[in-house]
């Protein structure tokens, strides 16, 4: 088969680092002495979870290690595969390892995006793999892997935590792009909006960029102005769409500034949610979540305030009601907290599941 030609690649492809020097980012994991950057200098790669918001360079760091060990990459998406994938990864690893004989000795990484949506048994699946040291074994989640991944997984890896891109480095890669001619030039106020409009997801970023680059090619425009801009991306400019993988980042981040007592934060993703045309009975039902799970015992009060903010909306709708659960969230934020209860439910109910001493 003929390999894609470059300039047909997607931009994101072609501006993928090939090396750890070409990484634009997460410099407290890269740099020199960081813990990442020690583990690729290493010799030995290890199993680890690669934890931040998306665009961040999970998959890159991922691939790069492989590349930097000349380990066999293999990618199971956790959203489309399941146990027969890593079954087939598995017996692709004993390939190269040599197991059966054939192999060359060959480590193989297997990396595994989304690890948060496999369940239980799935994650479970990798555990005797990994301690044969048959595959090294890297996840990649946006979700705390604390609570999303396996105690007996989570205790294999090392967990590295991702940050989003800084605004001087998605400008970075704007200047990577129009360096290789990918991109017609970009008015200085424009590239400050493309920046801001990324808010730190370099995927982003970059899918944008060539949409412009494709629309200017079609008009025959030579330079990316800010009208310009905004008459292309008009409500694209959204930060996520109701349903898809951005939906979902933003309530996480909701979830995520409650937990971390930041009333500041969890209004601005609240209002964000909003704005982006979430549905307000769909956010009053995760608010009394957030108050059962994430404040719990520690102030009772809560869980009424909560559920009174959800009663006060569907008496009064749009947009009197929405105030009711803005300063639900408020509350939410500055209470104390204490997921006790619901850590303690959650064992209780798999101790009974496994409970195999009752008649």
């Amino acid at each position: 088969m003929n390999a894609v030609s470059p300039s047909h690649q997607p931009l994101a492809e072609r501006l993928r680092p090939k090396t750890l020097a070409e990484v634009i980012g997460q410099q407290h994991l890269l740099g020199e002495g960081m813990p990442l950057r020690i583990a690729f200098e290493s010799g030995q790669p290890h199993s680890c979870i690669l934890w931040g918001p998306p665009g961040v360079g999970k998959t890159t760091i991922a691939r790069l290690m492989a590349d930097a060990f000349d380990a066999q990459f293999i990618t199971i998406s956790a959203t489309l595969g399941g146990v027969k994938d890593i079954r087939e990864a598995v017996e692709q690893a004993q390939v190269a390892l040599g197991q059966g004989g054939g192999g060359q000795g060959r480590r193989t990484i297997v990396f595994v995006d989304e690890v948060h949506r496999f369940n239980k048994s799935q994650q479970d699946a990798f555990l005797p793999h990994v301690e044969s040291g048959l595959f090294t074994f890297i996840g990649a989640t946006t979700e705390n892997p604390s609570f999303e991944v396996n105690s007996a997984l989570l205790s294999r890896a090392a967990v590295y935590v991702l940050q989003p891109l800084s605004a001087e480095d998605l400008e970075k890669i704007v200047a990577k792009a129009l360096s290789i001619g990918a991109v017609p030039t970009i008015e200085k106020i424009a590239i400050d909006r493309l920046v801001a409009y990324a808010d730190g997801d370099a995927r982003r970023l970059l899918n944008t960029l060539e949409t412009l680059a494709v629309a200017a090619k079609q008009e025959k425009r030579i330079e990316v102005t800010d009208v310009w801009l905004l008459k292309v991306l008009g409500e694209r400019m959204r930060r996520y769409d109701k349903g898809g993988e951005q939906f979902y980042d933003t309530i996480s981040a909701l979830h995520k500034s409650v937990r971390g007592s930041d009333p500041d934060a969890s209004l601005y993703w609240f209002m964000r949610m909003l704005d982006g045309g979430a549905e307000p009975l769909y956010l009053a039902r995760r608010i009394i979540r957030m108050a059962w799970e994430d404040i719990g015992l520690a102030d009772p009060r809560a869980m009424q305030i909560a559920n009174d903010a959800a009663l006060t909306f569907e008496r009064l709708g749009s947009p009197e009601g929405e105030l009711a659960l803005a300063q639900a969230v408020i509350y939410l934020a500055v209470a104390a907290k204490s997921n006790a209860g619901y850590m303690a439910y959650n064992q209780a109910k798999a101790f009974v599941a496994q409970d195999k001493s009752r008649a």
